[in-house]
């Protein structure tokens, strides 16, 4: 059940080597307390690429808990920028997934877009969540 109250959703993406094994995470706050958390692997792919993967990710899972507004924060200068109209998209590979990212906007009434510091909680707790990921994906490979 969709509530029309702000939620706020943190994401991260990480890759080791760039490109190189990719993993994508997000935290949806609401109220204060962290409602859903979620990380995946995507395989080779670059940094940014999974800094995008986080976004659509989380904001597929933020309409479980609002359609009224959604503000995204992230470390990712380049999707921030990009969604807040300051930088263009270039790339191809980032159009499609930007496209993506646009068409998930759709289901809330308002999505902000905010940068934040690598420091700051909910972008540490998607980052510990990433490398989580990423160490999990390398053990199984063993």
């Amino acid at each position: 059940m969709t509530e029309t109250g702000a939620v706020t959703l943190y994401t991260d993406g990480a890759s080791r080597g760039n490109p190189g094994d990719a993993a994508w995470a997000y935290v949806i706050v609401r109220d204060g307390s962290v409602v859903a958390s979620r990380s995946g692997f995507i395989g080779t792919a670059t940094n940014n690429v999974a800094e995008y993967h986080a976004v659509i990710n989380g904001l597929r899972a933020a309409q479980e808990f609002t359609s009224g507004r959604l503000d995204i924060r992230s470390d990712s200068e380049l999707v921030v920028r990009q969604f807040t109209g300051r930088y263009r998209i270039t790339k191809e590979h980032l159009r499609d997934l930007a496209e993506e990212v646009r068409e998930q906007m759709r289901s809330f009434a308002e999505v902000r877009f905010e940068s934040v510091p690598r420091e700051h909680p909910g972008i540490q707790i998607a980052d510990r969540l990433c490398n989580e990921t990423l160490d999990a994906e390398r053990q199984g490979r063993r």
